[in-house]
C-alpha cells in the first residue's frame, strides 16, 4: 500500500460489482475508507466483507435524495467525514427512435444523470466541512460524442459532463473540485449483458481492438480522488482506448 488516499474516505455508488467494485478496492488499496453503495445489497455486504474495517456498505437507491441523504449521512457517523463522492452507478440500453420508449429515457437519466445531482446535492456540506474533497463523475465515452440508437445513454452522459463543469465553477471556492471520467467499453457485468460472453484481454493488445479492464479506469479514479490532482476541476479524463481520437486509414 503505498497510501496516495490515506485519511480520505470515499462514498462510491455502483460499488457492489463492475468498475464500481475496482473503484472501491483501488482506494481501500491506497489507504482510503470507503462506503460503498449499491441496490444489490447482497453482493456489496460481501465485498465490504472481503475488503475489511474500511470498508462498510450502504443500500442508495441514487434516484432517491432521501436514501442519498441517509447514505451520507451513514458515511459521516462510520468513517467521521466525507471528501471524496465517486459517482459511478450507470444503466446502458437502447433502441432506434419510435420503439424506444418514453419510460426507458426516463429510467436511464433518473440513474445516470439524476443520481449524480441527488448525490452532488446530499453530499454537498459534508463536502465542504471535509475540505479538500474531490468528486469523481463517471461519464463515458458517450458523453464526447454520440452512439448511433443509444440516445438517452449518450444525453445522460453528454449531461454528466455538463453538470460535473458547473458543479466545478460553484464548488471551487469551498475546496472542493468536480472532474469526469470517461471511459470506452469496459468489460463489466453491464458490458458482457449487452455484447454476451466477454473475451479474455491481452492489455498489450490494441487498445482500438479491445476492451477496457476497470482497473484501467480506476487508476485514474485514484489520481482524481487524491490531492495529486489538486489544480484540476472541472475537466474530462478520457480512457477509452482510442474510441474518439478519430479514424483510422488502411
Amino acid at each position: 500500500m503505498t497510501g496516495r488516499l490515506t485519511g480520505r474516505v470515499a462514498l462510491i455508488t455502483g460499488a457492489a460489482s463492475g468498475m464500481g467494485a475496482s473503484h472501491a478496492r483501488a482506494c481501500i488499496a491506497e489507504g482510503a475508507a470507503v462506503m460503498l453503495a449499491d441496490i444489490a445489497d447482497e453482493a456489496g455486504a460481501r465485498l465490504a466483507d472481503e475488503l475489511g474495517e474500511r470498508a462498510g456498505y450502504v443500500h442508495l437507491d441514487v434516484t432517491s435524495g432521501d436514501e442519498w441523504a441517509a447514505a451520507v449521512a451513514a458515511t459521516v457517523g462510520r468513517f467521521g467525514r466525507l471528501n471524496v463522492l465517486v459517482n459511478n452507478a450507470g444503466l446502458l440500453d437502447g433502441g432506434p427512435l419510435g420503439t424506444y420508449t418514453e419510460k426507458q429515457w426516463e429510467r436511464v437519466l433518473s440513474v445516470n444523470l439524476t443520481g449524480p445531482f441527488l448525490g452532488l446535492s446530499a453530499a454537498r456540506d459534508a463536502l465542504v466541512a471535509a475540505r479538500p474533497a474531490s468528486v469523481v463523475n463517471i461519464s463515458s465515452a458517450a458523453g464526447m460524442q454520440g452512439v448511433a440508437g443509444m440516445h438517452a445513454y449518450t444525453a445522460s452522459k453528454f449531461g454528466v459532463r455538463g453538470l460535473s463543469k458547473s458543479a466545478a465553477l460553484e464548488l471551487a471556492p469551498h475546496g472542493v473540485r468536480v472532474n469526469s471520467v470517461h471511459p470506452g467499453g469496459i468489460a463489466t457485468p453491464m458490458i458482457g449483458a449487452l455484447a454476451g460472453a466477454i473475451p479474455e484481454i491481452d492489455r498489450g493488445a490494441n487498445t482500438l481492438a479491445r476492451l477496457g479492464l476497470p482497473e484501467e479506469v480506476s487508476g485514474l479514479v485514484v489520481y482524481l480522488a487524491s490531492e495529486e490532482s489538486s489544480y484540476c476541476t472541472g475537466a474530462e479524463f478520457i480512457a477509452d482506448g482510442g474510441l474518439t481520437a478519430g479514424s483510422t486509414f488502411g
